[in-house]
């Protein structure tokens, strides 16, 4: 699944490319360096821009390089596999490759290069192409549906389509495209997708239909719920009783920044950590009351790569001031 918290997008054909022993400066003496990423592909998505995909090599990784020529010009984290290169020139050949970096900074080598051409700008274009119609879809097993899409229509020509899951942007495909595979799913959940056209300057279409899909088969989620969870209280010098909880992140194909706590059933709070979340265990507090002696029940959830919630952890149950930390 591409794109972050994103599902990786891979148009009518993937070509993989296996990677070769890599040494040098960067393994620093000790440890496997990360695979080259495979599966990369640019796509022109306007007259100054190109959309850069490419395959996740694995766990552990903490982000990915992206490289015009021998120029890195972005830092994507682990968790997207996909970045709109912006402010190019028109009518322009660009080289693009890109690096993975692990979580214990080691660089990987080079992925292979991928080429596109960024078509003529048009001047004073201000007219939007029409939204692309007759979304259908379909899933192909577990862990991939298929897309397509009636052609849109603009004044000049239609340059990309990004096609969305959800509200997020997870790839692009050329304008003579109209169809797409989205993989890496999980089984048994329920995705929807969209598409929007765009054309040479940059004008986006209306948003088309929405298609929502449910891949095959079923997924308790015990492989995507946070391990290891624990959860006590702890009295504060005020007097007021916080809960502190701890655990250890999902193994999933990317990098997990955002996780829901649930208190006595509902949702209480959400913990965003951005781009770079702590490595290993995750400890995490918040206020629960003055009342000592009052019980609640815990359990937390993680939100996938694929902007779904991963499966709920084991739940505990904390009771204020029954063996609470002064």
């Amino acid at each position: 699944m591409r794109g972050v918290p994103s599902p990786l997008v891979l148009c009518a054909a993937l070509f993989l490319v296996g990677s070769c022993g890599w040494g040098g400066p960067d393994d620093g003496g000790g440890g496997r360096l990360p695979a080259a990423p495979v599966g990369v592909t640019a796509a022109a998505g306007s007259a100054t821009s190109v959309h850069v995909m490419w395959n996740a090599v694995g766990a552990g990784i903490e982000r990915y390089e992206v490289y015009r020529g021998t120029t890195k010009i972005d830092d994507v984290p682990g968790s997207r596999h996909m970045v709109d290169v912006t402010r190019l020139k028109p009518a322009t050949p660009y080289v693009f490759t890109v690096r993975a970096r692990d979580t214990e900074g080691r660089l990987g080598p080079p992925s292979r290069e991928a080429r596109a051409t960024t078509p003529v700008a048009t001047a004073a274009d201000h007219s939007a192409p029409t939204r692309p119609a007759e979304l259908r879809g379909r899933a192909v097993g577990g862990h991939a549906v298929q897309l397509s899409w009636a052609a849109s229509a603009d004044d000049r020509d239609v340059v990309s389509y990004d096609v969305y899951q959800g509200g997020t942007k997870i790839h692009s495909v050329g304008g003579e495209q109209t169809a797409a595979v989205v993989t890496g799913l999980r089984p048994g959940t329920r995705y929807s997708f969209s598409v929007r056209a765009r054309d040479a300057a940059d004008n986006l279409s209306p948003t088309g239909d929405t298609v929502r899909l449910t891949t095959s088969g079923t997924d308790d989620g015990r492989d995507t719920a946070p391990a290891d969870f624990r959860a006590s209280t702890r009295r504060a010098a005020d007097g007021a009783y916080y809960l502190d909880l701890s655990w250890l992140p999902p193994r999933t194909d990317g990098v997990v920044v955002e996780y829901q706590v649930r208190l006595d059933g509902r949702a209480a709070t959400s913990l965003v950590f951005g781009a770079a979340p702590p490595r290993g265990r995750v400890t995490y507090g918040f206020y629960l009351g003055r009342e000592a002696g009052e019980r609640h029940r815990v359990r937390i959830r993680a939100r996938l790569p694929d902007g779904t919630w991963g499966g709920l952890s084991a739940e505990r149950s904390v009771t204020t001031g029954a063996g609470a930390r002064p």
